[in-house]
């Protein structure tokens, strides 16, 4: 079973979600770095003005001086930094003075000494549940015995700064769960408050029903983004009420066009029961239901024949196909029927042929040629002629005289049932569905066709690939 896709809401929820959660993450580590680069400032500028006091209490020392004051001096210099201890050696690590209960020797023997104190420099470290920050220092005090260089290790407590850095991790990460929390809650309504022209579209929507396809959308009520939508929406349901009406016209022609065979065989066989026949007389009424018979069935089949090619089941039988052996082949069928008319076939043009259905396009023609030679006035001609044009393509034309159409009625002629003239009434002209199949067979080929109406001369064009 296929998984049924998430919802739009979701979609939009989870990934708006997942980009807050990545910027409030993101911000509070830039925050908390922050922090912790400040507070590692403050030790390094700590550090730096231990190491200048340090300086200070050594620089102008004279040879000899008292080695009880000099410590008293060096106390001093840690004096404000409760935090911070150094120890002074030379550079054979002899240790010239260290602050009361610090112990630095391992830091020293394992930091190589640098020029000054920075963030770059200074080291971590644990010693007996203590946290440290420092670094190794070499000065040269001005005034001190030979100018030798001494190793300063100093260091400052930091476990304030750390307890402080874990409580700010936890508060951050509580302040940053709940904010995460209400952004996606918000985003949540967010999407699904902009999902509200939809749900407007989908109420009005749900009230077209078959007898109110005439409803539309309206496009500048809904949002830019939906105006697209709405406007496909709205031609879905031009061509939706226009197939309906069509069907529902051409379910209204069928019933029409079959009553009327019906009713005159229903009429006839009364008429014949009504009283006793000779054998002649029942001869000539089966003759004359045998002609709505046919009728009827020709009905049919050409309903069948556009039925498929409503369902794209009309694939043509492709060969090569002689236009002009076509056209004369139709001249000598109807020749018969065009002389009891006293109307004259012409065909003009060069012999051409198309890739076609040889029997499809035959009985295009035929019903187009039947059609001219209907309306056609005695001792007129009709002229079916070809002509090759540009992209590889074929014309037929089929012109005749014969009584002018209306231009607004010329694009319907090929729809089914459809009468020019509503007051005319078919009687022995078939069942009005010739033009249709002409117009299936000829897009069932690729091809296009037309009609033109101008100074009482009717014509087909008929224009089809090679």
């Amino acid at each position: 079973m296929a998984r049924r896709p998430a919802s739009l809401a979701l979609r939009l929820t989870v990934s708006i979600g997942v980009v807050i959660v990545v910027v409030l993450l993101s911000f509070g580590w830039v925050v908390e770095r922050s922090i912790n680069t400040h507070f590692a400032q403050q030790d390094v500028d700590e550090l730096n003005a231990v190491v200048q006091s340090v300086e200070q209490s050594l620089s102008g020392r004279p040879n000899g001086i008292d080695l009880v004051a000099l410590k008293l001096r060096l106390a001093s210099a840690v004096s404000g930094h409760h935090a911070a201890q150094f120890r002074i050696s030379d550079a054979q690590g002899n240790v010239l003075y260290a602050t009361p209960g610090s112990d630095l020797d391992g830091f020293s023997r394992l930091t190589s000494p640098v020029g000054k104190v920075d963030l770059d420099s200074v080291r971590i470290w644990q010693d007996k549940g203590q946290t440290y920050r420092g670094a190794v220092v070499q000065i040269r005090p001005n005034g001190s015995s030979g100018n030798k260089p001494l190793n300063l290790a100093i260091a400052t407590g930091i476990n304030f700064h750390l307890h402080y850095l874990e409580s700010f991790h936890r508060y951050l990460k509580l302040i940053t769960f709940v904010a995460c929390l209400i952004a996606i809650l918000a985003t949540w309504l967010a999407v699904y408050q902009g999902h509200a022209p939809l749900r407007r579209i989908s109420r009005e929507i749900r009230r077209i029903k078959s007898d109110q396809l005439h409803i539309r959308l309206e496009p500048r009520t809904v949002p830019v983004e939906l105006t697209e939508l709405a406007v496909s929406f709205n031609d879905m349901l031009d061509r939706i009420e226009e197939v309906f009406r069509r069907l529902t016209n051409f379910s209204a022609d069928i019933a029409h066009e079959l009553r009327t065979p019906i009713t005159n065989l229903k009429t006839q066989t009364e008429v014949v029961l009504s009283q006793s026949r000779n054998l002649e007389q029942y001869r000539e009424i089966l003759y004359s239901n045998l002609e709505e018979y046919e009728r009827m069935a020709k009905m049919v089949g050409d309903m069948l024949f556009l039925a498929q090619t409503d369902n794209d089941q009309l694939k043509p039988e492709l060969v090569i196909v002689d236009l002009a052996v076509e056209v004369q082949t139709l001249f000598d069928y109807f020749e018969a029927w065009a002389e009891e008319r006293a109307v004259l076939l012409i065909r003009k043009g060069p012999a051409l042929s198309i890739q076609g259905d040889r029997l499809m396009i035959r009985r295009a023609l035929s019903n187009l040629l039947s059609n001219a030679i209907r309306y056609t006035p005695s001792g007129q001609a009709i002229t079916i002629s070809l002509e090759a044009c540009a992209h590889d393509r074929v014309i037929i034309r089929v012109e005749n005289p014969g009584l002018a159409v209306n231009p607004d009625h010329l694009p319907r002629l090929f729809d089914r049932f459809y009468r020019a003239d509503p007051s005319r009434q078919r009687k022995g002209e078939g069942a009005g569905l010739g033009l249709a199949i002409v117009k299936s067979i000829i897009d069932a080929h690729g091809g296009t066709i037309t009609a033109k109406s101008e100074s009482g001369n009717m014509m087909f064009e008929i224009m089809l690939p090679k």
